[in-house]
């Protein structure tokens, strides 16, 4: 995985993001940033490539580590497909004022 860090040797991480499925049964992805929702039917991801939405049957998370910015999802894979809307987070004034 390409890594960089910031230039003040902050937390800051750019990596590198790759999709690899073997036989529609086996997905590993890199550069996860986080998990959104997932349930046997679809997962929806945050990645360093936009926000992933992965649609199956009986589909598991075998493996996730988001300091690693891993995840291997298990199952039938039906289909996987990026959304160009950005992810849009609470600010912290928002999150205040519910």
């Amino acid at each position: 995985m390409n890594d960089r860090l910031a230039g003040d040797g902050g937390a800051l991480r750019l990596r590198s993001h790759t999709v690899h499925i073997e036989n529609r049964e086996l997905m590993s992805i890199s550069g996860v940033k986080d998990v959104s929702s997932f349930n046997e039917a679809e997962v929806s991801l945050l990645t360093d490539g936009g926000a992933l939405i992965v649609e199956g049957d009986g589909l598991h998370i075998t493996k996730l580590n988001l300091e690693e910015g891993q995840i291997v999802i298990e199952g039938q894979i039906a289909a996987f497909e990026y959304d160009d809307m950005p992810v849009q987070k609470e600010s912290i004034f928002a999150r205040m004022f519910r």
